[in-house]
């Protein structure tokens, strides 16, 4: 490979999962491997393009120009097959902020905002936070022959949910976070009909867009028809994908005036009127010089899924199972074999093997006997979590 993915030390760079050990109740030399971002250096075209930028020493208040969209634009268009608007792009601090804000735009207090468990858990929160009530219309695990799942849309729950509790929004996982489903055309399709039918908007975190697996594809919600793009607002980042976070940007699109004006119009009355200047140059960059990077990226990263599937089917000899997901960089594992409870199963991981992972109910009900696991890391770093998890289940 041209580039470098080895593994870089994190520690005492107040970083949210290394620093943060003791604070989240975890040991500080603990092996970390819950949030989803990477243990590996960003793209050296992006950090050249910070550089300059820091160089010249003037962080003053900034907004997009042409060439920023354009950047956007044409990474929309040539890996998602998804064309858009300038004036459809609204820009925010992250993806979770975006969620607050369509909340509050579309809904009203005590207005129902539907979600399909496990999911993300930024979801849940923002709605209970917003004083919105949460729907929950629960996806389907079903497993193979061999004993490996995958999940699927229960639309007829779908539907009641929506009818029973006057549902006004739905928000959509779009790679689903965190079972790595890449939602196939079909059954978007479905979804929208539905969502079309009873008049509910659609919020659609596309942020693991770009790290869907071949031979996968994604689909953008809002390409299925000009009425699903009416009623939909999609939220992208190139956080996931140049390892970014940190730097606080992602680009919203909205294609309907009137759902765009509503969600511009609460955005402002946050105070946010700005963008950070560091955050719309490494995304300009990523975008217009990044390609490279990113696609030896994606074959490590492709990789290392890979060889953590391989490793737990084979070493756990059937007592965890996992597949190797759609989309993501995030492994979601199977313990319902082991004879645990799911306390016992948290309480071995986080004490005994000492490993902070995501457990799996933090993601709703469902996702009990799971663990969520990143893999976006050397490969060393990696092996060493899945002996130590291996070894203390």
């Amino acid at each position: 490979m041209s580039y470098d993915f080895s593994f870089v030390n994190r520690k005492n760079t107040d970083s949210l999962k290394f620093d943060f050990t003791t604070e989240r109740g975890h040991k500080d030399d603990c092996l970390s491997y819950w949030v989803a971002d990477m243990d590996f250096k960003t793209a050296p075209e992006i950090l050249e393009a910070v550089h300059e930028r820091v160089n010249h020493g003037i962080f003053g208040y900034t907004n997009i120009k042409s060439h920023y969209f354009e950047a956007v634009s044409a990474w929309m268009k040539n890996h998602h097959q998804y064309e858009v608007r300038r004036e459809w792009l609204i820009e925010t601090p992250g993806v979770v902020f975006a969620l607050a804000t369509a909340i509050k735009a579309f809904t009203k207090e005590e207005d129902a905002i539907l979600i399909q468990t496990p999911v993300y858990y930024p979801f849940k929160n923002v709605i209970v936070k917003n004083d919105r009530k949460v729907v929950t219309s629960p996806l389907i695990w079903k497993k193979d022959e061999n004993g490996f799942g995958n999940y699927s849309v229960d639309y007829e729950d779908f539907e009641k949910k929506i009818v029973d509790n006057k549902v006004k929004l739905f928000l959509l996982c779009n790679p689903h976070n965190p079972g790595g489903k890449s939602w196939k055309k079909d059954e978007l399709f479905k979804i929208s009909e539905i969502c079309l039918k009873h008049n509910v908007k659609v919020v659609s975190d596309e942020i693991h867009a770009d790290f869907v697996w071949k031979p996968n594809t994604h689909t953008v919600f809002a390409s299925l028809s000009k009425e699903v793009e009416k009623i939909t607002v999609t939220c992208t980042s190139p956080s996931k994908s140049f390892n970014l976070a940190g730097l606080q940007v992602s680009n919203i699109f909205i294609a309907d005036e009137n759902l765009r004006k509503a969600f511009w119009l609460e955005r402002d009355r946050t105070g946010y009127d700005e963008p950070s200047v560091l955050g719309l140059t490494a995304c300009e960059a990523a975008y217009t010089c990044g390609e490279k990077w990113f696609s030896e990226a994606y074959d490590f990263i492709s990789s290392n899924l890979d060889f953590a599937v391989n490793y737990i089917n084979t070493k756990s000899k059937g007592l965890l199972k996992c597949r190797k997901p759609d989309a993501t960089y995030l492994l979601w594992i199977d313990c319902s074999a082991l004879p645990y409870d799911d306390a016992e199963l948290n309480r071995r991981i986080t004490e005994d093997g000492n490993l902070w992972l995501d457990p799996g109910n933090i993601f709703g009900q469902e996702g009990e006997k799971f663990q969520r696991i990143n893999v976006a890391t050397s490969r060393d770093y990696l092996e060493k979590g899945l002996e130590a998890l291996v070894k203390v289940l």
